[in-house]
């Protein structure tokens, strides 16, 4: 690790480094990575957007979002788990925030498996629980998880 961490937005080009980072990042146990194909959907949508973190020139991490109105979604966010604990996450977030609220969106949304670890960095990012569905995942180990959707709100900036 370098320690130089950088941001840039992906492109078709660089599918290959964001699949490294999910078949390091998604455990296969979960089935929750995506394939190539459902990524490069992705990149046809004028309101989605992949952005990379690179460690020089290794992808080290990423994020998928998109926006409907005054809303955004957060897709997925991946980090290589040699780079966790780096910030990375944290990093990836605000970019993604950043980049909705330039696009307009006032509301930033994410679900994820109810015992993902990540549940403390999006805490610590702002977000809380909103939602939750019983049993709406299941793992390749065959087990049921509850989903949890969390939000974020732009208003809550103002209050602070």
């Amino acid at each position: 690790m370098s320690g130089a961490i950088r941001l840039a937005e992906a492109r078709v080009a660089d599918l290959a480094a964001v699949m490294r980072v999910m078949d390091a990042a998604f455990d296969p146990a979960y089935g929750e990575a995506w394939s190539r194909a459902q990524l490069l959907t992705l990149f046809a949508l004028p309101s989605a957007r992949i952005c990379l973190a690179w460690d020089g020139d290794v992808p080290c991490g990423f994020s998928a979002a998109r926006i409907a109105g005054p809303e955004s979604e957060l897709l997925l966010l991946a980090v290589d788990p040699a780079w966790r604990g780096s910030g990375i996450g944290a990093r990836l977030m605000a970019d993604w925030q950043g980049w909705a609220a330039a696009e307009g969106a006032e509301d930033y949304f994410l679900e994820m498996r109810a015992d993902n670890d990540a549940v403390r960095l999006y805490a610590r990012c702002g977000f809380s629980e909103c939602g939750r569905r019983r049993d709406y995942y299941r793992g390749g180990d065959g087990n049921m998880r509850d989903a949890i959707t969390m939000r974020r709100s732009a208003a809550a900036d103002i209050t602070r």
